[in-house]
């Protein structure tokens, strides 16, 4: 045998064997070569070589983390919900408009007004899209990945904070999440977005986008941003606006031109970029882009806070919709409410006017009582009940309490002419059983005692001054508001029907001192300025009473809220408020109101004065407009109501003076553009004026007296005289001294010494022509003399 035989061989599965030095699996003459390359691969994967991964490990390596990632993302969006929205995304403000649509004021901390998609003009719409996502409509995609790759990219490397969104990422980000820029934000956000895109429809996450963007100078929404940049309503938008406002999502405050003018070209830059997107998409016809202009935008204005008159209208018809039941003071505070008010712009602005002309531009920071100078004034269209007016105070935010609401002070005098309407609503009669008509005849004697139909009352009010008028028809006795007369007139008519008269006529049943005695008749009831209004609109209108309208629509997201339908009864007769017209006529033309003939037009009205001079009236009516003016005394530290005496420079206030020459301003200016009308009368039989009687002489020798009575509150069961200047009203027609010569009395007394009018009615010199009146005394059920 030889060596080779000698050696083990193996086999292959047939059982022959393998070729001399060969392995099993090994073709024959390979084995070597094969050794030799895995010899080799085993040198070069030695050291530092054996740590990089070969192709193979590296696809598998991609691969396991995409798998990773794709069941992170499917996770993430099982896991991740479409959240509620943020609070400031939905929060809205209230927004109070005039009549006209302009605006009176928003309330609310964020400036928002949504509108419906189908508002927005489509060319302000396209202009968007060109500006910040063309393909919105036309490509599915929520999420643009490269450019949030890009985006994301540029802020990790420092290149700075850059977005990359769609709209309606946009859109999630401001109305679900917030404007934090961190990857976790952003990633919610794609996911979002891309469970948003499959629920809402493409319109629907454009409108939420469009009301949710901010466009600078504190304007959240298109509608917001196109009242604060061109003070029109977003359907009033031109292509050129549109394309503005579009190119300030990019960077609101840098493209403000007004707010930044060096900043115009960029935004030139940016407004052209819209356009021009606009042509390239055939949105827009390359024609009419040749001739659009810049749209300058309109000077930023200041807040439209509750400064000024702002705050008590909006107070006002806060109330309003309370009381009214038609939103109460929770759901309003939710906002997005749009209120258009019955209020007319140039009639609000003319009521401003004549307060600051006639009142407060008399006032000096030299005079203590100045400071205590309040007004309070409304006006209402008779026929239709809307409030066109309403005047709260100097500034809302120095005085929060509206002078145009409140229900503290006395109205004085302003209330007699009620008192003459019950008597001819109930055909009342006199205690020697003659019927009560402008021509019955009185005893006006100062502190007659009221007798009932069981004798004394025990309530003797006092005149003006203390004046004895003696027989005395109730027409005069209007004119010079004559207590002694109006008090027994009350007695006669009956206390709780003049009372009802009053509510019917529109004052509130809860109404403060509105109690059931003769001392009503004086005015000790504290009725608003705005009641007051109602009231006299009711005579304006032949008796027919509606209950006042300040709102005129209410909208929330373009839905309208249900208002109450308006209606009017015959509250009074038409001959008791014709009758009464006519006899207030009579004030105006030669009683104690002749400073409202300033309004050139046919007129009526009351002057009146609460107790101590602490707020001076003037009501009064033209066929279509009602309207009331009242000077209130207060301290404005301490709340606490003051006398007028030396307010305005005067040595006091009287409803003749500086209420009706207001009350004649603002009248004339709000129907200077309407032809004047007559007033149209059915006065009841015996109302025909007849020829008066023949007046005591005064202890001067004068035989007009020149001044009348107002309101006191009188202490039960006494019959003290009064101090003079305590309730009062206008002055008589007293012809007085002129030039300098001493009057008679007017008012309290004083003697005239610089001539001219003197207080209302009194001619000489600076004489009280309202006159101090004197306390007089409490009858039977009157509520006691608490300060008003």
């Amino acid at each position: 045998m030889s060596d080779e035989s000698q050696h083990w061989a193996p086999r292959d599965p047939s059982g022959a064997a393998a070729a001399p030095g060969s392995h099993r699996g090994e073709p024959p003459g390979n084995s070597g070569k094969n050794r030799k390359d895995r010899k080799n691969s085993r040198e070069r994967r030695t050291g530092w070589r054996r740590v990089i991964p070969t192709w193979r490990m590296a696809l598998g390596t991609v691969l396991g983390l995409a798998v990773l990632l794709g069941a992170g993302i499917f996770a993430a969006y099982r896991l991740v919900d479409i959240p509620a929205a943020n609070a400031a995304a939905t929060a809205q403000s209230n927004v109070y408009l005039y009549r006209d649509g302009s605006v009176i004021a928003r309330d609310g901390d964020v400036n928002r007004e949504k509108v419906k998609l189908s508002q927005v003009p489509p060319t302000v719409r396209q202009a968007v899209l060109a500006a910040e996502d063309r393909d919105f409509y036309s490509d599915d995609r929520a999420v643009d990945v490269k450019a949030m790759v890009r985006a994301g990219w540029n802020t990790v490397t420092g290149k700075g904070k850059q977005g990359g969104s769609t709209i309606t990422q946009q859109y999630v980000k401001n109305y679900y999440l917030g404007q934090e820029r961190t990857v976790l934000r952003k990633a919610k956000e794609a996911i979002i977005a891309v469970k948003l895109n499959r629920e809402e429809t493409k319109d629907q996450i454009f409108e939420g986008y469009l009301n949710t963007s901010y466009f600078g100078r504190n304007a959240y929404g298109i509608q917001a941003a196109a009242q604060a940049y061109y003070g029109k309503n977003v359907e009033e938008l031109t292509t050129a606006e549109g394309a503005y406002l579009a190119s300030l999502l990019n960077a609101p405050s840098a493209y403000d031109v007004v707010a930044h003018p060096d900043n115009e070209p960029a935004a030139q830059r940016r407004w052209n970029y819209v356009l021009d997107g606009m042509v390239k998409e055939d949105w827009l016809d390359a024609a009419e882009r040749a001739t659009t202009e810049f749209p300058t935008p309109g000077e930023t204005k200041p807040s439209t806070g509750l400064s000024g008159q702002r705050g008590y209208i909006v107070q006002a018809v806060e109330d309003y919709l309370n009381r009214r039941g038609i939103l109460d003071e929770k759901t309003l505070a939710t906002g997005g409410y749009r209120i258009t008010t019955t209020l007319d712009k140039a009639k609000q602005d003319a009521f401003v006017k004549a307060v600051d002309t006639n009142v407060m531009s008399r006032t000096s920071a030299e005079r203590k009582a100045d400071r205590n100078v309040r007004v309070g004034g409304a006006s209402i269209v008779p026929a239709t009940g809307e409030v066109v007016a309403l005047y709260g105070g100097i500034d809302y935010t120095k005085q929060y309490v509206s002078n145009a609401t409140r229900r503290d002070y006395q109205v004085g005098s302003i209330f007699k002419p009620f008192v003459l309407t019950s008597a001819v609503v109930n055909d009342s009669t006199t205690q020697d059983g003659e019927r009560i008509t402008p021509n019955t005849v009185y005893d006006g004697a100062n502190k007659r005692m009221v007798v009932g139909v069981q004798g004394p009352t025990d309530y003797a009010p006092a005149n003006e001054d203390d004046v004895d008028y003696g027989e005395i028809t109730v027409r005069t006795a209007t004119d010079k508001s004559v207590n002694s007369v109006y008090a027994q007139m009350a007695q006669d008519v009956g206390p709780g029907k003049v009372r009802d008269t009053a509510v019917a006529l529109g004052i509130p049943p809860d109404t403060p001192d509105l109690t059931a005695s003769p001392s009503i008749a004086l005015g000790t009831a504290n009725a608003s300025v705005l009641d007051m209004t109602e009231a006299y609109a009711t005579l304006a209108d032949h008796g027919r009473h509606g209950r006042h309208v300040l709102v005129e629509r209410v909208t929330k997201d373009c839905a309208e809220i249900g208002l109450p339908e308006r209606t009017t009864d015959q509250a009074v007769s038409r001959e008791a408020a014709d009758t009464t017209t006519a006899v207030l006529r009579s004030v105006v033309e030669g009683g104690t109101g002749t400073a409202a003939q300033a309004v050139g037009r046919p007129a009526v009205g009351k002057t009146g004065t609460a107790e101590e001079d602490r707020a001076a009236w003037f009501a009064g009516y033209t066929p279509d407009l009602a309207t009331v003016v009242a000077v209130m005394g207060q301290n404005p530290k301490t709340g606490a109501q003051t006398p007028l005496y030396g307010a305005l420079g005067l040595p006091r206030v009287n409803g003749g003076g500086a209420p009706a020459e207001t009350w004649a301003a603002y009248t004339e200016a709000a129907l200077r553009s309407s032809p004047a009308q007559q007033f149209d009368l059915e006065t009841a039989p015996g109302s025909d004026e007849e020829d008066e009687p023949p007046l005591d002489e005064d202890s001067d020798g004068s035989t007009d007296p020149s001044s009348s009575s107002e309101p006191t509150t009188a202490p039960s069961g006494t019959t003290p005289s009064s101090p003079a200047g305590d309730t009062t009203d206008s002055g008589g027609t007293d012809t007085g001294g002129t030039n300098g010569t001493a009057g008679t009395t007017g008012g309290s007394g004083e003697t005239g010494s610089t001539g001219g009018t003197g207080g209302d009615g009194d001619s000489g010199g600076d004489g009280k022509g309202d006159g101090g009146s004197v306390q007089g005394v409490r009858g039977p059920g009157f509520p006691g003399d608490r300060p008003v």
